[in-house]
Protein backbone atom coordinates (compact mmCIF):
# COMPACT_ATOMS: atom_id res chain seq x y z
CA UNK A 1 0.00 0.00 0.00
CA UNK A 2 1.01 3.00 -1.19
CA UNK A 3 1.38 6.55 1.32
CA UNK A 4 -2.06 8.30 1.12
CA UNK A 5 -1.87 11.10 -1.09
CA UNK A 6 -3.88 14.31 0.08
CA UNK A 7 -7.58 14.45 0.84
CA UNK A 8 -10.37 15.66 -1.60
CA UNK A 9 -13.48 16.31 -0.13
CA UNK A 10 -16.34 16.31 -2.24
CA UNK A 11 -15.53 -23.75 -3.86
CA UNK A 12 -15.55 -27.96 -2.89
CA UNK A 13 -16.07 -31.52 -2.02
CA UNK A 14 -18.29 -31.76 1.36
CA UNK A 15 -17.20 -34.48 3.79
CA UNK A 16 -20.38 -34.99 5.03
CA UNK A 17 -23.92 -33.75 3.52
CA UNK A 18 -24.55 -31.47 6.55
CA UNK A 19 -22.05 -30.58 9.08
CA UNK A 20 -23.74 -29.60 12.15
CA UNK A 21 -22.23 -29.00 15.87
CA UNK A 22 -24.69 -29.21 18.74
CA UNK A 23 -25.24 -25.58 20.78
CA UNK A 24 -27.43 -24.78 23.87
CA UNK A 25 -31.22 -24.73 23.18
CA UNK A 26 -33.22 -21.15 23.41
CA UNK A 27 -34.81 -21.00 26.24
CA UNK A 28 -37.57 -19.44 24.23
CA UNK A 29 -37.71 -17.57 20.80
CA UNK A 30 -36.61 -13.90 20.66
CA UNK A 31 -38.97 -11.24 20.19
CA UNK A 32 -36.10 -8.43 20.56
CA UNK A 33 -37.07 -5.19 18.15
CA UNK A 34 -35.04 -2.93 16.52
CA UNK A 35 -33.12 -0.13 18.85
CA UNK A 36 -35.75 2.22 17.41
CA UNK A 37 -39.25 1.18 15.72
CA UNK A 38 -40.46 3.61 13.00
CA UNK A 39 -44.15 4.66 12.80
CA UNK A 40 -46.17 4.25 9.76
CA UNK A 41 -48.55 6.04 8.12
CA UNK A 42 -51.45 5.80 11.16
CA UNK A 43 -49.48 6.73 13.32
CA UNK A 44 -49.02 3.82 15.01
CA UNK A 45 -45.42 1.93 16.30
CA UNK A 46 -45.40 -1.39 14.64
CA UNK A 47 -45.20 -4.22 17.24
CA UNK A 48 -41.51 -5.92 18.19
CA UNK A 49 -40.28 -8.11 15.50
CA UNK A 50 -37.66 -11.17 15.95
CA UNK A 51 -34.06 -9.89 15.11
CA UNK A 52 -33.55 -11.29 11.29
CA UNK A 53 -29.93 -13.14 11.85
CA UNK A 54 -31.31 -14.89 15.37
CA UNK A 55 -31.46 -18.23 14.04
CA UNK A 56 -31.81 -20.30 17.27
CA UNK A 57 -34.05 -17.67 19.29
CA UNK A 58 -31.31 -17.54 22.05
CA UNK A 59 -31.33 -13.32 21.48
CA UNK A 60 -27.64 -13.99 19.73
CA UNK A 61 -27.45 -12.22 16.10
CA UNK A 62 -26.09 -15.30 14.09
CA UNK A 63 -23.62 -15.07 10.80
CA UNK A 64 -24.14 -16.83 7.46
CA UNK A 65 -21.59 -17.34 4.59
CA UNK A 66 -21.64 -18.56 1.20
CA UNK A 67 -19.00 -20.75 -0.78
CA UNK A 68 -21.31 -20.98 -4.02
CA UNK A 69 -18.01 -22.38 -6.35
CA UNK A 70 -18.07 -25.43 -3.79
CA UNK A 71 -18.27 -28.64 -5.01
CA UNK A 72 -20.78 -31.09 -3.64
CA UNK A 73 -20.58 -34.71 -4.38
CA UNK A 74 -18.33 -34.67 -7.11
CA UNK A 75 -20.71 -31.75 -8.76
CA UNK A 76 -18.63 -28.68 -9.43
CA UNK A 77 -19.69 -25.27 -8.83
CA UNK A 78 -22.81 -26.23 -6.80
CA UNK A 79 -22.28 -24.37 -3.77
CA UNK A 80 -22.88 -24.35 -0.30
CA UNK A 81 -23.99 -21.92 2.54
CA UNK A 82 -23.02 -22.00 6.53
CA UNK A 83 -23.62 -20.52 9.53
CA UNK A 84 -21.74 -19.49 12.83
CA UNK A 85 -24.15 -18.66 15.93
CA UNK A 86 -23.60 -15.97 18.30
CA UNK A 87 -22.86 -15.63 21.75
CA UNK A 88 -22.17 -13.97 25.09
CA UNK A 89 -18.66 -14.28 24.12
CA UNK A 90 -19.37 -13.47 20.12
CA UNK A 91 -19.22 -15.79 17.22
CA UNK A 92 -18.44 -19.22 17.93
CA UNK A 93 -16.82 -21.84 14.89
CA UNK A 94 -17.85 -24.61 18.03
CA UNK A 95 -21.63 -23.88 17.02
CA UNK A 96 -21.80 -24.03 13.33
CA UNK A 97 -23.14 -25.78 9.89
CA UNK A 98 -23.20 -26.66 6.38
CA UNK A 99 -26.11 -26.76 4.36
CA UNK A 100 -26.13 -28.21 0.30
CA UNK A 101 -28.92 -29.15 -1.52
CA UNK A 102 -27.74 -32.93 -0.84
CA UNK A 103 -28.47 -32.07 2.87
CA UNK A 104 -31.35 -33.74 4.61
CA UNK A 105 -34.48 -31.75 4.20
CA UNK A 106 -33.18 -29.89 1.62
CA UNK A 107 -35.24 -29.27 -1.28
CA UNK A 108 -33.70 -30.07 -4.91
CA UNK A 109 -30.18 -32.13 -5.69
CA UNK A 110 -27.20 -30.68 -5.82
CA UNK A 111 -25.98 -30.39 -9.31
CA UNK A 112 -22.87 -28.81 -11.23
CA UNK A 113 -23.05 -25.11 -11.81
CA UNK A 114 -25.80 -24.63 -9.74
CA UNK A 115 -24.56 -22.18 -7.37
CA UNK A 116 -26.57 -22.05 -4.48
CA UNK A 117 -25.16 -19.28 -2.49
CA UNK A 118 -25.16 -16.64 -5.03
CA UNK A 119 -27.30 -14.55 -2.84
CA UNK A 120 -28.31 -14.69 0.53
CA UNK A 121 -30.78 -13.19 3.18
CA UNK A 122 -32.56 -13.41 6.41
CA UNK A 123 -35.79 -12.83 7.85
CA UNK A 124 -38.68 -14.55 10.34
CA UNK A 125 -40.45 -15.47 7.21
CA UNK A 126 -43.10 -17.57 8.94
CA UNK A 127 -43.49 -15.20 12.28
CA UNK A 128 -42.76 -18.21 14.31
CA UNK A 129 -40.03 -15.60 16.60
CA UNK A 130 -36.92 -17.79 14.88
CA UNK A 131 -34.97 -16.21 12.06
CA UNK A 132 -34.99 -18.02 8.14
CA UNK A 133 -32.32 -18.31 5.77
CA UNK A 134 -33.38 -17.43 2.14
CA UNK A 135 -30.93 -19.03 -0.02
CA UNK A 136 -30.50 -18.10 -3.96
CA UNK A 137 -29.34 -20.53 -6.83
CA UNK A 138 -28.75 -18.17 -9.61
CA UNK A 139 -27.99 -21.01 -11.83
CA UNK A 140 -30.04 -23.46 -10.85
CA UNK A 141 -31.28 -25.46 -13.87
CA UNK A 142 -34.99 -26.37 -13.82
CA UNK A 143 -36.16 -28.89 -16.18
CA UNK A 144 -34.46 -27.99 -19.65
CA UNK A 145 -33.80 -24.30 -18.87
CA UNK A 146 -30.35 -23.59 -17.92
CA UNK A 147 -29.48 -21.11 -15.12
CA UNK A 148 -33.66 -20.53 -14.52
CA UNK A 149 -32.56 -20.40 -11.03
CA UNK A 150 -34.65 -20.72 -7.44
CA UNK A 151 -34.92 -19.54 -4.14
CA UNK A 152 -34.94 -21.79 -1.05
CA UNK A 153 -35.57 -20.96 3.24
CA UNK A 154 -34.04 -23.03 5.62
CA UNK A 155 -36.12 -22.45 8.84
CA UNK A 156 -34.66 -21.55 12.29
CA UNK A 157 -35.41 -22.98 15.03
CA UNK A 158 -34.99 -23.69 18.70
CA UNK A 159 -31.81 -26.04 17.58
CA UNK A 160 -30.80 -23.73 14.87
CA UNK A 161 -31.41 -24.17 10.76
CA UNK A 162 -32.96 -26.92 9.81
CA UNK A 163 -35.04 -28.80 6.93
CA UNK A 164 -36.64 -26.39 4.53
CA UNK A 165 -38.99 -25.61 1.49
CA UNK A 166 -38.73 -23.60 -1.99
CA UNK A 167 -40.03 -20.29 -2.48
CA UNK A 168 -39.96 -20.09 -6.37
CA UNK A 169 -38.11 -21.08 -9.38
CA UNK A 170 -37.57 -19.15 -12.69
CA UNK A 171 -39.01 -20.79 -15.47
CA UNK A 172 -37.33 -19.12 -18.36
CA UNK A 173 -33.54 -19.87 -19.83
CA UNK A 174 -31.19 -17.44 -18.04
CA UNK A 175 -34.18 -16.45 -15.94
CA UNK A 176 -31.58 -16.37 -13.09
CA UNK A 177 -33.92 -16.34 -9.76
CA UNK A 178 -31.96 -15.90 -6.96
CA UNK A 179 -29.23 -14.37 -8.37
CA UNK A 180 -30.55 -11.32 -6.45
CA UNK A 181 -32.29 -10.87 -3.34
CA UNK A 182 -33.63 -8.48 -0.75
CA UNK A 183 -35.95 -8.74 1.94
CA UNK A 184 -38.37 -6.40 3.70
CA UNK A 185 -41.83 -5.60 5.18
CA UNK A 186 -42.84 -3.53 1.93
CA UNK A 187 -46.71 -3.00 3.27
CA UNK A 188 -46.08 -2.67 6.72
CA UNK A 189 -48.09 -5.58 8.02
CA UNK A 190 -45.57 -6.71 10.01
CA UNK A 191 -44.67 -9.79 7.76
CA UNK A 192 -41.67 -9.96 5.80
CA UNK A 193 -41.54 -9.84 2.05
CA UNK A 194 -39.15 -11.20 -0.40
CA UNK A 195 -38.04 -9.07 -3.71
CA UNK A 196 -35.71 -11.39 -6.27
CA UNK A 197 -34.60 -10.64 -10.17
CA UNK A 198 -35.55 -12.71 -12.98
CA UNK A 199 -34.35 -11.74 -16.21
CA UNK A 200 -34.42 -8.12 -14.94
CA UNK A 201 -38.01 -7.93 -14.05
CA UNK A 202 -38.92 -7.83 -10.16
CA UNK A 203 -40.66 -10.79 -8.64
CA UNK A 204 -42.44 -10.08 -5.39
CA UNK A 205 -43.09 -13.17 -2.86
CA UNK A 206 -45.53 -11.69 0.44
CA UNK A 207 -45.04 -12.78 3.61
CA UNK A 208 -46.27 -14.77 6.03
CA UNK A 209 -44.81 -17.46 4.47
CA UNK A 210 -46.09 -21.10 5.37
CA UNK A 211 -43.81 -24.24 5.69
CA UNK A 212 -44.28 -25.63 3.03
CA UNK A 213 -42.88 -22.40 0.97
CA UNK A 214 -45.96 -20.55 0.10
CA UNK A 215 -46.69 -17.39 0.09
CA UNK A 216 -49.62 -15.57 1.19
CA UNK A 217 -50.76 -13.97 -1.97
CA UNK A 218 -49.53 -15.60 -5.75
CA UNK A 219 -45.74 -13.82 -6.64
CA UNK A 220 -46.06 -10.64 -8.23
CA UNK A 221 -44.15 -9.75 -11.35
CA UNK A 222 -43.02 -6.19 -12.13
CA UNK A 223 -42.20 -5.83 -15.49
CA UNK A 224 -38.94 -4.17 -16.70
CA UNK A 225 -40.02 -2.16 -19.50
CA UNK A 226 -36.49 -0.08 -19.62
CA UNK A 227 -34.50 -2.35 -20.80
CA UNK A 228 -32.40 -2.24 -17.64
CA UNK A 229 -29.42 -4.24 -15.78
CA UNK A 230 -29.87 -4.94 -12.16
CA UNK A 231 -26.46 -5.13 -10.56
CA UNK A 232 -27.58 -4.99 -6.51
CA UNK A 233 -30.74 -4.49 -4.72
CA UNK A 234 -31.26 -3.52 -0.93
CA UNK A 235 -34.36 -2.98 1.04
CA UNK A 236 -34.88 -0.01 4.32
CA UNK A 237 -37.66 2.53 5.33
CA UNK A 238 -36.05 5.24 3.16
CA UNK A 239 -38.92 7.63 3.84
CA UNK A 240 -39.83 6.50 7.63
CA UNK A 241 -43.64 5.89 7.14
CA UNK A 242 -43.01 2.41 8.61
CA UNK A 243 -42.43 0.55 5.20
CA UNK A 244 -39.44 -0.77 3.42
CA UNK A 245 -38.71 0.97 0.20
CA UNK A 246 -36.65 -1.09 -2.65
CA UNK A 247 -33.41 -0.03 -3.70
CA UNK A 248 -31.63 -0.89 -6.67
CA UNK A 249 -28.13 -0.09 -8.79
CA UNK A 250 -28.78 -0.22 -12.28
CA UNK A 251 -26.81 0.28 -15.36
CA UNK A 252 -29.41 1.79 -18.17
CA UNK A 253 -28.27 0.39 -21.90
CA UNK A 254 -30.05 2.95 -22.98
CA UNK A 255 -27.23 5.35 -21.86
CA UNK A 256 -23.61 4.94 -22.37
CA UNK A 257 -22.04 3.99 -18.61
CA UNK A 258 -25.91 5.19 -17.02
CA UNK A 259 -25.50 3.85 -12.92
CA UNK A 260 -28.47 4.70 -11.26
CA UNK A 261 -30.19 4.41 -8.22
CA UNK A 262 -33.83 2.69 -8.59
CA UNK A 263 -36.51 3.38 -5.68
CA UNK A 264 -39.37 1.89 -5.50
CA UNK A 265 -41.74 2.81 -2.37
CA UNK A 266 -43.37 0.46 -0.19
CA UNK A 267 -47.46 1.47 0.21
CA UNK A 268 -50.05 -0.43 1.94
CA UNK A 269 -50.55 -2.46 -0.95
CA UNK A 270 -46.64 -3.36 -1.05
CA UNK A 271 -44.03 -2.25 -3.64
CA UNK A 272 -45.33 -0.29 -6.21
CA UNK A 273 -45.24 -0.73 -9.71
CA UNK A 274 -43.34 2.77 -10.69
CA UNK A 275 -39.66 3.85 -9.76
CA UNK A 276 -37.54 7.13 -9.28
CA UNK A 277 -34.46 8.32 -9.93
CA UNK A 278 -32.06 9.48 -7.44
CA UNK A 279 -30.94 13.03 -8.23
CA UNK A 280 -28.14 15.59 -7.88
CA UNK A 281 -28.63 18.78 -6.57
CA UNK A 282 -28.37 19.96 -10.18
CA UNK A 283 -31.11 17.75 -10.97
CA UNK A 284 -29.60 15.26 -13.17
CA UNK A 285 -28.70 11.71 -11.87
CA UNK A 286 -26.97 10.51 -9.30
CA UNK A 287 -24.02 8.55 -10.89
CA UNK A 288 -24.27 5.17 -9.38
CA UNK A 289 -22.25 1.85 -9.09
CA UNK A 290 -22.81 -1.83 -8.75
CA UNK A 291 -23.32 -2.82 -5.19
CA UNK A 292 -25.76 -0.91 -2.58
CA UNK A 293 -26.55 -1.32 0.90
CA UNK A 294 -29.34 0.67 3.58
CA UNK A 295 -28.42 1.18 7.49
CA UNK A 296 -28.70 4.25 9.93
CA UNK A 297 -25.82 5.62 10.16
CA UNK A 298 -26.57 9.68 10.82
CA UNK A 299 -28.62 8.22 13.96
CA UNK A 300 -32.12 9.68 12.55
CA UNK A 301 -35.50 7.35 12.12
CA UNK A 302 -34.56 7.14 8.00
CA UNK A 303 -32.38 4.35 6.71
CA UNK A 304 -29.64 5.95 4.55
CA UNK A 305 -27.56 4.18 1.27
CA UNK A 306 -24.29 3.27 0.69
CA UNK A 307 -23.22 2.45 -3.37
CA UNK A 308 -19.77 0.92 -3.89
CA UNK A 309 -18.44 2.01 -7.73
CA UNK A 310 -15.79 0.16 -8.32
CA UNK A 311 -15.56 -0.23 -12.02
CA UNK A 312 -13.82 2.34 -13.77
CA UNK A 313 -12.25 3.63 -17.21
CA UNK A 314 -15.46 4.98 -18.81
CA UNK A 315 -15.67 8.34 -19.70
CA UNK A 316 -17.45 9.57 -16.94
CA UNK A 317 -14.97 9.42 -14.45
CA UNK A 318 -13.98 12.56 -15.74
CA UNK A 319 -16.32 14.45 -14.15
CA UNK A 320 -15.76 11.87 -10.87
CA UNK A 321 -12.06 12.05 -10.04
CA UNK A 322 -13.13 9.79 -6.57
CA UNK A 323 -13.92 6.97 -9.01
CA UNK A 324 -10.23 5.97 -9.43
CA UNK A 325 -9.64 2.57 -7.43
CA UNK A 326 -13.44 2.62 -6.60
CA UNK A 327 -15.60 4.75 -4.88
CA UNK A 328 -18.62 5.11 -2.45
CA UNK A 329 -21.50 7.25 -2.22
CA UNK A 330 -23.50 8.12 1.25
CA UNK A 331 -27.30 9.12 0.76
CA UNK A 332 -29.19 10.03 3.09
CA UNK A 333 -32.54 8.74 3.75
CA UNK A 334 -35.58 11.56 4.68
CA UNK A 335 -39.37 12.06 4.87
CA UNK A 336 -39.03 12.43 0.99
CA UNK A 337 -36.90 9.50 0.36
CA UNK A 338 -32.99 9.24 -0.42
CA UNK A 339 -31.74 12.94 -0.60
CA UNK A 340 -29.02 12.65 -3.84
CA UNK A 341 -28.57 16.70 -3.37
CA UNK A 342 -27.26 15.81 0.10
CA UNK A 343 -24.71 12.62 -1.22
CA UNK A 344 -21.24 12.52 0.05
CA UNK A 345 -18.40 10.68 -1.76
CA UNK A 346 -15.06 9.09 -0.45
CA UNK A 347 -12.00 7.07 -1.88
CA UNK A 348 -8.91 5.75 -0.56
CA UNK A 349 -7.21 9.73 -1.53
CA UNK A 350 -10.00 10.91 0.60
CA UNK A 351 -9.17 12.83 3.88
CA UNK A 352 -8.43 10.18 7.02
CA UNK A 353 -8.69 7.43 4.59
CA UNK A 354 -5.80 4.89 5.10
CA UNK A 355 -4.39 3.89 1.64
CA UNK A 356 -3.78 6.19 -1.56
CA UNK A 357 -7.08 5.38 -4.50
CA UNK A 358 -5.05 3.07 -7.56
CA UNK A 359 -6.89 1.86 -10.65
CA UNK A 360 -8.87 -1.41 -10.14
CA UNK A 361 -8.53 -1.13 -6.36
CA UNK A 362 -12.17 -2.92 -6.13
CA UNK A 363 -13.02 0.07 -3.00
CA UNK A 364 -16.52 -0.56 -2.72
CA UNK A 365 -16.55 -3.98 -3.95
CA UNK A 366 -18.66 -5.22 -0.25
CA UNK A 367 -20.42 -2.66 2.01
CA UNK A 368 -22.07 -3.48 5.29
CA UNK A 369 -23.31 -0.84 8.36
CA UNK A 370 -23.15 -1.46 11.60
CA UNK A 371 -22.65 0.84 14.94
CA UNK A 372 -18.75 -0.61 16.40
CA UNK A 373 -18.31 1.61 18.53
CA UNK A 374 -21.99 1.72 20.57
CA UNK A 375 -22.50 5.96 19.74
CA UNK A 376 -25.48 5.59 18.03
CA UNK A 377 -24.11 6.31 14.15
CA UNK A 378 -23.54 3.15 11.46
CA UNK A 379 -20.51 3.37 10.55
CA UNK A 380 -19.76 1.64 6.91
CA UNK A 381 -17.36 -1.12 6.33
CA UNK A 382 -15.55 -1.05 3.01
CA UNK A 383 -14.33 -4.04 1.22
CA UNK A 384 -11.14 -3.35 -1.10
CA UNK A 385 -10.22 -6.82 -2.52
CA UNK A 386 -8.17 -6.09 -5.12
CA UNK A 387 -5.77 -3.71 -3.08
CA UNK A 388 -2.01 -4.36 -3.58
CA UNK A 389 -0.39 -4.80 -0.62
CA UNK A 390 2.93 -3.27 -1.64
CA UNK A 391 4.31 -6.08 -4.89
CA UNK A 392 1.08 -8.16 -3.71
CA UNK A 393 -1.39 -7.92 -6.22
CA UNK A 394 -4.93 -8.31 -5.43
CA UNK A 395 -3.98 -9.19 -1.64
CA UNK A 396 -7.24 -6.98 -0.68
CA UNK A 397 -8.17 -5.14 2.77
CA UNK A 398 -10.97 -3.74 4.74
CA UNK A 399 -11.46 -0.15 6.06
CA UNK A 400 -13.97 1.22 8.21
CA UNK A 401 -15.74 4.60 8.33
CA UNK A 402 -16.91 6.06 11.02
CA UNK A 403 -20.51 7.42 11.03
CA UNK A 404 -21.72 10.48 12.24
CA UNK A 405 -24.56 13.15 12.67
CA UNK A 406 -23.77 14.24 9.73
CA UNK A 407 -23.22 11.26 7.69
CA UNK A 408 -20.01 9.27 7.44
CA UNK A 409 -16.39 10.38 7.64
CA UNK A 410 -12.91 9.75 6.77
CA UNK A 411 -11.53 11.00 10.00
CA UNK A 412 -11.14 7.87 12.25
CA UNK A 413 -10.97 5.44 9.38
CA UNK A 414 -9.00 2.76 9.91
CA UNK A 415 -8.34 -0.66 8.09
CA UNK A 416 -6.95 -4.34 8.29
CA UNK A 417 -5.19 -6.73 5.95
CA UNK A 418 -3.77 -9.71 6.65
CA UNK A 419 -0.55 -7.98 6.77
CA UNK A 420 -1.77 -6.02 10.22
CA UNK A 421 -0.41 -6.85 13.30
CA UNK A 422 -2.47 -9.50 14.95
CA UNK A 423 -4.33 -10.79 11.78
CA UNK A 424 -4.08 -14.51 11.80
CA UNK A 425 -2.45 -15.26 7.94
CA UNK A 426 0.22 -13.20 5.36
CA UNK A 427 -1.08 -11.35 2.67
CA UNK A 428 -0.69 -13.70 -0.54
CA UNK A 429 -1.48 -12.57 -4.49
CA UNK A 430 -4.81 -13.25 -5.21
CA UNK A 431 -6.69 -13.30 -1.37
CA UNK A 432 -9.35 -10.63 -2.33
CA UNK A 433 -9.75 -9.93 1.50
CA UNK A 434 -12.89 -8.04 2.21
CA UNK A 435 -14.45 -9.67 -0.91
CA UNK A 436 -17.09 -9.95 1.44
CA UNK A 437 -17.96 -7.65 5.24
CA UNK A 438 -20.69 -7.93 7.52
CA UNK A 439 -20.94 -5.94 10.58
CA UNK A 440 -22.82 -7.71 13.57
CA UNK A 441 -23.01 -7.37 17.21
CA UNK A 442 -23.03 -11.13 17.82
CA UNK A 443 -22.77 -10.56 21.44
CA UNK A 444 -25.30 -8.13 21.76
CA UNK A 445 -22.65 -5.77 23.75
CA UNK A 446 -24.09 -2.40 21.30
CA UNK A 447 -20.83 -2.72 19.31
CA UNK A 448 -20.92 -4.71 16.43
CA UNK A 449 -17.56 -7.31 15.14
CA UNK A 450 -16.14 -7.21 12.26
CA UNK A 451 -16.33 -10.51 10.03
CA UNK A 452 -14.02 -10.51 6.74
CA UNK A 453 -14.46 -12.87 3.97
CA UNK A 454 -11.62 -13.91 1.59
CA UNK A 455 -12.82 -15.66 -1.16
CA UNK A 456 -9.37 -15.70 -3.02
CA UNK A 457 -7.52 -17.03 -0.17
CA UNK A 458 -5.44 -20.08 -0.82
CA UNK A 459 -6.45 -20.68 -4.60
CA UNK A 460 -10.01 -19.91 -4.59
CA UNK A 461 -10.39 -21.96 -1.56
CA UNK A 462 -12.01 -18.60 0.64
CA UNK A 463 -11.62 -18.30 4.24
CA UNK A 464 -13.35 -16.21 7.28
CA UNK A 465 -11.97 -13.65 9.54
CA UNK A 466 -13.67 -12.02 12.79
CA UNK A 467 -12.79 -8.95 14.59
CA UNK A 468 -13.80 -7.99 17.70
CA UNK A 469 -14.75 -4.62 19.51
CA UNK A 470 -14.00 -3.20 22.48
CA UNK A 471 -15.05 -0.51 24.24
CA UNK A 472 -11.29 1.21 25.24
CA UNK A 473 -9.76 3.94 23.58
CA UNK A 474 -13.75 5.30 21.74
CA UNK A 475 -14.61 8.65 21.62
CA UNK A 476 -17.11 10.70 19.41
CA UNK A 477 -13.71 12.00 17.35
CA UNK A 478 -12.55 8.25 16.70
CA UNK A 479 -15.29 6.82 16.61
CA UNK A 480 -14.43 3.50 15.15
CA UNK A 481 -10.89 2.58 17.15
CA UNK A 482 -12.97 0.64 19.45
CA UNK A 483 -12.13 -2.46 16.50
CA UNK A 484 -9.40 -3.91 17.19
CA UNK A 485 -7.11 -6.71 15.45
CA UNK A 486 -6.16 -8.21 18.90
CA UNK A 487 -8.15 -11.70 19.70
CA UNK A 488 -8.98 -11.81 15.70
CA UNK A 489 -9.36 -15.01 14.29
CA UNK A 490 -10.08 -17.05 11.18
CA UNK A 491 -11.77 -19.96 9.99
CA UNK A 492 -12.53 -22.43 7.02
CA UNK A 493 -12.46 -25.62 5.51
CA UNK A 494 -10.64 -27.46 8.61
CA UNK A 495 -13.05 -26.02 11.02
CA UNK A 496 -16.19 -26.33 9.00
CA UNK A 497 -15.21 -30.25 8.13
CA UNK A 498 -15.01 -29.24 3.95
CA UNK A 499 -12.88 -29.63 0.74
CA UNK A 500 -11.55 -26.27 -0.55
CA UNK A 501 -10.79 -26.67 -3.90
CA UNK A 502 -12.14 -23.58 -5.21
CA UNK A 503 -15.14 -23.28 -2.90
CA UNK A 504 -14.41 -19.36 -2.87
CA UNK A 505 -15.67 -19.78 0.70
CA UNK A 506 -16.40 -16.07 1.87
CA UNK A 507 -17.36 -14.73 -1.23
CA UNK A 508 -21.02 -13.26 0.89
CA UNK A 509 -23.11 -13.02 3.98
CA UNK A 510 -26.84 -13.03 4.79
CA UNK A 511 -28.01 -9.81 4.86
Amino acid sequence: MAIRAPGITVVLAIAVATAVTTFPVAAQASTSAPATASATSTGTVPAPTPRRDDFNGDGYPDVAFTAPGATVGGKAKAGYVGVVYGSKNGLQTSTKQVFTQDSPGIPDTAEAGDAFGSSMVSADLDRDGYSDLVVGAGKEKIGSSTSAGSLTVIWGGAHGLSGGATLLTGNELYDGIGGKTAVGDFNGDGAMDIVTLGMSNTHVLSGPFKRDGSAAAPVREIRDMDDLRYLDLTAGDLNGDGRDDLAAVVHDSDEFDARRILIRNGGATGLGDKYTVVNRADGFRLQAGETITAGHINGDKYADLVVGRTIEGYDSDLDHPLALGGMITYVPGSATGPRGDRAKVFNQNSAGVPGVAEVHDGFGASLSVGDMNGDGYGDIAVGVPYEDLGTTKNAGSVLVLPGTASGPTGTGTVGFNQDTANVPGVAEKNDEFGGAAKLVDANRDGRTELVVGAPGENTHAGSLWVFPTTASGVTAVTAVTAVTAKGAFTFGHGTLGTVATAAELGSSFNR
